[in-house]
């Protein structure tokens, strides 16, 4: 509810600034080209994604997982690395803060294993892992927009930083919490699925719709496709799944509020402070300047206000890769730095499972440093 209020408290201030003349209507015109297809594949996506969870196609990768696993809780616990990765990778950070964590949660619990270091993986690497692809993160679509680049561009530009963001969260959690994951469980047998067909259908929309996103063609064209098939296959066989709700408006009003909000700071030049502290340049120093800027703004606002603030000053793609690691790989010390925090955090709740903010700050304060760091000299190396 409070993400909703916010988003309209920020479109009002938007209007009143076009009303006022702050904010020239060719600049908003110019925005909503730009941020309608952005938009429409938050949408679609959000769509997609709850659907396949309401088919059990996590829960039947979690139950997959675990069987592989033979009962060690180390392998249980790398194979959720590699599917928090793909998840983030291919279907954005707010699918696996949502519908992964409490899937790795719950497969965490019926194994008799602390469920604290699953919890931990799927938050960190869903915003540390949020950089390879456009489609991982809105704050990556919107920077490949602006350099044009195709995805498969995008993502060698990304891949070292994108590494690191894997190899660090996971290695610090290896070394401090080898005892909870060096134990042994014996898994529960897997349940049945509620609709077979319906889980057929979702995941054979989830492997077509995963190539397409990399494939050049707009992302918001396969993803509202996919979500279309899903909701037909929906209204023939569980029509009461398919509700308003399935839509996030709350999330579409704030982002768009936010788009509003940013151009008028612009236009008001209330951002240029931020030129002097991002600085210029493509070396190492630079590079790391700038996204040690990003990230202390990602974890005092948010990351996407952030990175709509900074763009302006990284005027390459090297610089904006570095705004993309400090935005997005930093954004582990504040419970608001990133949207998907908040979402993972409320899951967990839910779940009554307990991880108090002034640990979870005390531990992003170690891991996202070294994160960002690690990335940004990465990038630098073999960009």
């Amino acid at each position: 509810m409070r993400i909703a209020v916010v988003g309209v408290v920020l479109v009002v201030l938007g209007i009143a600034a076009m009303v006022g003349g702050v904010l020239p209507l060719d600049a908003v015109g110019a925005l909503a080209v730009r941020s309608a297809p952005i938009l429409g594949f938050v949408v679609a996506m959000t769509i997609v994604a709850e659907l396949a969870a309401e088919a059990g196609v996590f829960r039947a990768m979690a139950q997959r997982l675990a069987r592989f696993a033979r009962g060690r809780a180390i392998v249980l616990w790398l194979l959720v690395v590699a599917a928090a990765t793909a998840s983030t990778i291919f279907l954005s950070l707010d699918t696996t803060a949502v519908l992964l964590t409490p899937v790795v949660v719950a497969v965490a619990a019926h194994a008799r294993i602390s469920p604290i270091p699953f919890a931990l993986t799927t938050v960190w690497l869903a915003n540390t892992t949020s950089l390879l692809l456009p489609v991982s993160n809105l704050t990556n679509l919107l920077a490949a927009q602006r350099l044009e680049l195709h995805p498969i561009g995008f993502a060698a530009l990304m891949l070292a930083p994108t590494l690191v963001g894997i190899l660090v969260p996971a290695g610090f959690l290896l070394a401090t919490r080898r005892r909870q994951l060096n134990t042994r469980f014996v898994p529960d047998e897997p349940a049945p699925p509620r609709d077979r067909v319906l889980l057929t259908i979702a995941s054979i929309v989830l492997v077509l719709l995963v190539p397409l996103l990399v494939s050049g063609v707009e992302v918001w064209i396969p993803a509202t496709a996919a979500a279309a098939v899903l909701v037909v296959v929906f209204l023939v066989r569980r029509p009461a799944v398919v509700r308003p709700a399935l839509v996030p408006w709350r999330l579409v009003v704030f982002v768009a509020g936010l788009f509003l909000a940013m151009e008028a700071a612009h236009e008001l030049r209330l951002t240029e402070v931020l030129a002097s502290l991002a600085g210029g340049g493509e070396g190492p120093i630079e590079l790391l300047r700038l996204a040690g800027v990003a990230g202390l703004s990602a974890n005092a606002f948010d990351n996407l206000p952030a990175y709509l603030a900074l763009e302006p000053f990284a005027d390459s793609p090297l610089r904006t890769a570095a705004l993309l690691i400090g935005v997005n790989a930093g954004a582990l010390i504040t419970p608001w730095a990133s949207l998907a925090t908040l979402l993972w955090h409320h899951r967990l709740v839910a779940m009554g499972v307990q991880i108090s903010w002034l640990r979870f700050a005390a531990l992003g304060l170690v891991v996202a440093p070294l994160t960002v760091t690690g990335a940004v000299l990465a990038l630098a190396a073999f960009a």
